[in-house]
């Protein structure tokens, strides 16, 4: 149990925002290993960024006055604040990887082109198109239901940082390793460290069904893996693997079709 929450913690010093300083980094530690092992908690960090971020917005569309407006000042003010904790982690990849895919129709270009700290145009198109489809999302199903929105929005996040485990583990690490942001998380994942990302998620899971057992998390989960797929079959053709931008693009995108698939199952729920 101490390896297990020295894990989850060095996964949330990387993944977020949220310090882990002093006395309990001592005892954290760390080492290339660990961080390794920790990949297997980014469901685990997801509980934390989503639950987090989902207060927010159930905090803000209760306080908000009942006008039209007020889903969107609510989906807006929760995004910003899931950015500011993650630090954007997951869309700097995004961006990356739209800018190397775009920028080039060749694997060692595309790869250089991704380790540019610049942002290009595809990579600031892709940025604002998922930024929008998020926005725009969260505050279509928070004016059909506001709790659908909350738990929904805790639902994705978590879902979106396990399906990236899959790509770790059915795919090879490529790129520049040694400059590699991904590369201590992605040089294996074993079976345990799979089966730890998965309680993680299928906990999450029984949660939110158990607070709205009526609402589609099937068809939910169906968009997240479409997205995965899709990422997937991206990542082996263009780059013949994964780069932690990689992963990063693919949380994003899972969570946009997490939303999209939830959003296209509404008229149901009557």
């Amino acid at each position: 149990m101490s390896r297990f929450v020295r894990h989850f913690l060095l996964a949330l010093q990387f993944f977020t925002r949220i310090p882990v300083t002093g006395r309990l980094a001592d005892w954290v530690g760390f080492s290339p290993a660990m961080l390794r092992a920790s990949a297997a908690h980014s469901p685990g960090v997801g509980w934390v960024v989503g639950g987090l971020t989902a207060a927010v917005l159930w905090g803000l569309l209760l306080v908000l006055p009942a006008v039209p407006a007020a889903p969107w000042v609510a989906a807006i003010a929760s995004t910003v604040f899931g950015v500011l904790l993650t630090g954007a982690f997951h869309e700097d990849g995004l961006a990356d990887l739209a800018d190397g895919l775009g920028g080039s129709a060749q694997r060692e270009r595309a790869l250089e082109i991704m380790k540019d700290s610049r942002i290009g145009s595809y990579g600031a198109i892709a940025l604002v198109l998922v930024v929008l489809a998020k926005v725009a999302l969260l505050a279509l199903l928070a004016q059909a239901d506001a709790w659908l929105a909350v738990v929904a929005l805790f639902a994705a996040h978590v879902t979106s940082r396990t399906v990236p485990l899959l790509i770790i583990r059915t795919l090879s690490h490529v790129g520049d390793t040694p400059q590699s942001k991904s590369k201590p998380l992605a040089e294996s994942l074993s079976n345990a460290g799979l089966l730890a990302g998965l309680l993680w998620w299928a906990l999450a899971l029984a949660l939110v069904v158990w607070l709205l057992p009526g609402a589609p998390w099937a068809q939910a989960l169906l968009g997240a893996l479409v997205g995965l797929a899709w990422m997937w079959r991206l990542l082996r053709r263009r780059l013949q693997g994964f780069t932690g931008d990689g992963l990063g693009a693919t949380q994003q995108v899972c969570e946009v079709l997490f939303y999209l698939g939830m959003a296209l199952s509404l008229p149901g729920l009557a």
